[in-house]
Order: C-alpha cells, then sequence, then structure tokens
C-alpha cells in the first residue's frame, strides 16, 4: 500500500474573512493531510513482505522430513522385480530431504534391455600373445542377470582356447556373490620347455565382492582337468618323462585388495593378492601351491612416481603318490617379468630346456615420468612414460621345509641370485594391458641363464 495524497477542494470563497483567518486554515488543512500521508506508511511497514537476498536464512536439509514412497522405471522388458528392487531398496530408507537427495544420486539408472544373442570378433591381449576371439553370449536369459557365453580364441603363438561358461549373480545379497562354472579346452605350445600341453576340464567360481574401492575381494573356485603334455621331438628325457596324460581335481582361493587409482600407470595406491591351490582331491596330481603379489606406489612429484613391486611362491608335494608335473612349476623370465631374461629364461635348465622351481622370489623398482616436453599433454601423449627399472629374483628347488635351519631356507635369497637394470618406453593399451619396449643391462646371472638386451613385451600382468 502505497502513500495516499490528498487535493485539496476548491471551497467557495467567504466573503467578509479576512486574509490572516484564510492563511491558517490552509495550514491546518497541509498538516491533516501529513499525518494522514504518515499513517498509511506506518501502515505499509506493518505488512509482511518478501525477504531481500540477504535476510534469508539457510534451511538445514536433514530437518526437513521426506520419504520415498514408489519408483518408476521404465525400459525394462525381461528382467525381473526382484532385481530392479535390489537396486533401489536404499531410497526407501531415507528419512529427510537430504538422505533422499544422497541415495537418489547413488541409484539413478538409465536402462535398456540388451539383446536376447550377441556375438562380435574382437582381439585380446594375454601376456607377450596377441589373440582373436570369436563370441557370443545370450544376457539376461532368466531376467535376473543370468548368461550364456561361448568364446573361441587363436594367439599368435598358437595357442587355442574354446570356453563355454554359464554366469549367475545375486545381486540381492550384500556380498554380491557371482557364481560362474565353465567347460574349457586349451593348447598351448611351450618351447622354451619343450613340450605342448592340452587342458580340458571344468571350473567352478564363486566370487564375492561387497563393493567399493579396496574392499577385500574372494574367488574360491574347484577345478578338475585332464591334462596331456606332449614332448618335442630334440628334448631333454627329464622333460620327455613328464609327457602323457594326467588329471588334476583342485581347490583355489584368490584374495586381492586394490587401492591403486588405475590398473597400468598408478600413481597412488597398493595392491595385494594372495593365492592358494590345493591338488589331490582326485586324480594323480597332489600338491599346495602359494603364491602371493604386492604393489605400491607413490608419487613424491606430480612428473615422479615410484613403484614397488613384489613376487613370491612355494610350490610343495602332500604325498608320495602322487605326482608335480613340469607344467605346474613356476618358471621366472620374461619382458613383464624379470626382464633382461628370456620367457622361461631363469632358473633351472636341463639340456637347453626351463624345468622351472618350486620356489621363487622377485622384485622390482621403477621409476615412472611423462614424455620429455609433455608433448600430447591431456590426450595422446599421456599413454606413454618413460621408466627406469632395477629388478631382480631367483628361481629354484630348494625343498623348502618348516623344520629346517632358517639359515637352509633363506639361502635362495642369498644364492645365485639375478639382476638386471634398464630403461624404457611404456604404452598404455585401452586401460587393460600395457607395452614395454627396454634396454637392458644384466648385473647377476647364471651362466645357463637366457638374456636379452632389448625386449618387447605386451601383456595384462607385470612385475
Amino acid at each position: 500500500m502505497g502513500t495516499v495524497l490528498a487535493k485539496e477542494p476548491q471551497a467557495p470563497r467567504e466573503f467578509g474573512t479576512t486574509s490572516h483567518n484564510r492563511t491558517d486554515q490552509k495550514r491546518e488543512d497541509y498538516r491533516k493531510d501529513y499525518e494522514h500521508s504518515a499513517y498509511y506508511d506506518q501502515e505499509r511497514d506493518a505488512l509482511p513482505r518478501k525477504p531481500t537476498l540477504d535476510e534469508r536464512k539457510p534451511v538445514n536439509l536433514q530437518r526437513v522430513r521426506a520419504r520415498v514412497d514408489k519408483v518408476h522405471i521404465d525400459g525394462l522388458v525381461r528382467t525381473k522385480d526382484d532385481i530392479v528392487k535390489a537396486q533401489v531398496t536404499e531410497m526407501f530408507k531415507a528419512k529427510d530431504f537430504q538422505d533422499v537427495i544422497v541415495r537418489a544420486h547413488k541409484v539413478t539408472f538409465t536402462v535398456s534391455e540388451m539383446k536376447r544373442i550377441m556375438g562380435g570378433i574382437n582381439t585380446m591381449v594375454g601376456n607377450n600373445e596377441g589373440s582373436i576371439i570369436i563370441g557370443a553370449r545370450a544376457p539376461n536369459i532368466f531376467g535376473r542377470g543370468e548368461r550364456l557365453q561361448m568364446e573361441y580364441s587363436y594367439g599368435n603363438k598358437s595357442s587355442t582356447n574354446v570356453s563355454v561358461s554359464a554366469v549367475k549373480p545375486f545381486v540381492d545379497s550384500w556380498l554380491h556373490k557371482v557364481l560362474t562354472a565353465s567347460v574349457f579346452s586349451t593348447t598351448n605350445d611351450l618351447p622354451w620347455s619343450g613340450y605342448k600341453q592340452c587342458d580340458t576340464g571344468f571350473l567352478l567360481d564363486l566370487a564375492l565382492n561387497r563393493g567399493g574401492t579396496g574392499t577385500l575381494k574372494h574367488n574360491l573356485q574347484y577345478e578338475g582337468t585332464y591334462r596331456n603334455i606332449s614332448a618335442s621331438k630334440q628334448v631333454t628325457f627329464r622333460v620327455r618323462e613328464q609327457s602323457g596324460p594326467s588329471l588334476k581335481s583342485a581347490l583355489r582361493y584368490i584374495g586381492c585388495i586394490d587401492k591403486r587409482d588405475s590398473l597400468i600407470f598408478p600413481t597412488t595406491g597398493s595392491l595385494i593378492q594372495f593365492t592358494t591351490e590345493v591338488a589331490g582331491l582326485g586324480g594323480n596330481i597332489g600338491f599346495i601351491k602359494n603364491e602371493f603379489v604386492m604393489q605400491s606406489n607413490w608419487s613424491p612429484h606430480e612428473f615422479a612416481t615410484f613403484q614397488l613391486g613384489f613376487q613370491s611362491g612355494l610350490l610343495q608335494g602332500i604325498s608320495n603318490d602322487m605326482q608335480i608335473s613340469i607344467c605346474d612349476n613356476f618358471f621366472l623370465g620374461g619382458p613383464l617379468n624379470l626382464r633382461g631374461f628370456d620367457m622361461r629364461g631363469c632358473g633351472p635348465r636341463c639340456e637347453g630346456n626351463s624345468i622351472g622351481g618350486d620356489v621363487y622370489w622377485a622384485l622390482a623398482l621403477h621409476l615412472y615420468t611423462p614424455l620429455p616436453f609433455r608433448p600430447g599433454r591431456n590426450s595422446f601423449g599421456d599413454l606413454f612414460r618413460l621408466h627406469g627399472f632395477i629388478n631382480g629374483g631367483n628361481l629354484t628347488n630348494c625343498s623348502f621345509k618348516f623344520d629346517r635351519d632358517l639359515t637352509e631356507n633363506l639361502k635362495i635369497f642369498t644364492n645365485n641370485v639375478r639382476c638386471t637394470t634398464g630403461a624404457g618406453i611404456a604404452m598404455k593399451l585401452g586401460n587393460v594391458a600395457r607395452v614395454e619396449l627396454n634396454l637392458i643391462m644384466p648385473l647377476l646371472f647364471v651362466r645357463s641363464d637366457v638374456l636379452q638386451q632389448f625386449q618387447l613385451g605386451i601383456g595384462l600382468q607385470y612385475l
């Protein structure tokens, strides 16, 4: 309401009055108009008004009561309701407005049902080997994330693999269990040891993952495999006597904690993985096999990252009636393993053939830097790193025993230790593999070892 201004009406002149009386009357009228205007200003100030931006007070969303009664999802055809409910259950636990916003951010999905049958031809990078894969899969068969997949792969080193797998996830479980059953047949040519290996078997894997980065992930596996080793024509008798079929029935446990910020070129974080395998539940192969893998990364500067990697393994027999095949042994050496040595070029050998060992360790220290002058920064240039390294290790058959003197067991860390140093360039391939080109100088080695001064390696796992 604004100020009201009143206009004085035209009054008839009063004849017979003095000029002084008329002036006093005007002053009294102006005083009354001013009081009337001030009255309306007070009425305006007394009415409620919209607060200014500076006068507004923040609202605590945690004090605003709210809840979610219904979630609507479009795009589903075959997927069952219980699978979707397991993903949005957290929304219904919200008690205030802030809680609704936070939980809604975690369960926001844009969904689209996959085709009933999918397939394609792809390439895969293995440990220093490339393969072409022809695959087909039927996703979400029964509407709860189940899938059936078939793959055939052929590698550039004459390795082949045929597998059929059925996968069943349990998404309503807090452990996020995934059960996988596979039937496979693989063939690998291993000229460094002088034999070819053909495996046909069955693998049952139960993966447990509570979710989140850096949490402990578990894999419980059972493997039953019929294996056949075919020795080459001119191979040592030590390998030839391993020829023929064998049957392995084993339980395996894999525990892993990965806190790295990247799989290929991490700058911070660490990886710890432990594997235990017990064979001898059936068949003629029996052993206990343990492996440990550790990696730690530290970046004191934006352009410098130190990486420390360590691997070790121990293989022991469980019975004199059970055998340990040559294909169960550990092998050391390669462009992504103990650099400076040929594939399986480090460790026990017999007439030029690598026969492996039952205990090993390997240690590597890297320094990674970006390319000089940062060409292609924030684009193609970020796929490359320069690195210098020094690595060492040992592989032997020492018959490790816990009741033996500690000095005897520690000889693997002092006798016949291998060590090399070098530098090179590494490239990241799709955040799943890496390529290394290195120039290496050997420092410590044994006469029977097979050395390589220049190495080109490509693979998934590296020391």
